[in-house]
């Protein structure tokens, strides 16, 4: 049976090499993005590399988006191996500092960080259990780091709190 992958915010970054990482193992990897023509042009660059990967759009923060995106791996694929919730963002108010932030981006960043996390998770998570052994994998920032977050020297100090 052939092992699929699918990652959220794989156009760039992260979660593009970790499609190009998914591909030179052998799998077929959907590569999950928000903006369709940024989705395409990542995939066919991969593709031109000989990696097996196709786009899907899938906005995480859009329960319609994750339920078609789902709905197209149960068609095409029957199961899915490994999911890789890559997709994030980064936003704060003024300086960072917690007394600066307004409750406008605290949701946003929550709606994509968070939320958007569980409403893929939960969307695809029959489609794991279908799998020999269905893997999940949540990708985080520099901002998971208590280390980093604690110390009063690193530039996420300030952010520590938004949490």
């Amino acid at each position: 049976m052939t092992k699929i992958a699918l990652v959220t915010g794989a156009n760039k970054g992260i979660g593009y090499e970790t499609v190009r990482g998914l591909g030179a193992h052998g799998y077929t990897v959907l590569l999950a993005a928000r903006s369709a023509e940024r989705g395409e042009a990542a995939a066919a660059a991969l593709r031109k590399e000989g990696h097996r990967v196709d786009f899907v759009q899938l906005d995480v923060t859009d329960p319609a988006s994750v339920a078609a995106a789902a709905a197209r791996l149960e068609a095409e694929h029957g199961h899915l191996d490994v999911l890789v919730n890559n997709a994030g963002i980064a936003r704060y108010d003024g300086s960072a500092l917690p007394s600066e932030a307004t409750l406008a981006t605290l949701r946003e960043v929550y709606e994509t960080n968070v939320f958007g996390v569980v409403t893929v998770t939960n969307a695809l998570l029959p489609l794991l259990r279908r799998a020999d052994r269905g893997r999940i994998v949540n990708v985080s920032s520099d901002l998971g780091s208590i280390g980093l977050a604690l110390d009063p020297g690193s530039p996420f100090y300030a952010m520590a709190y938004l949490a």
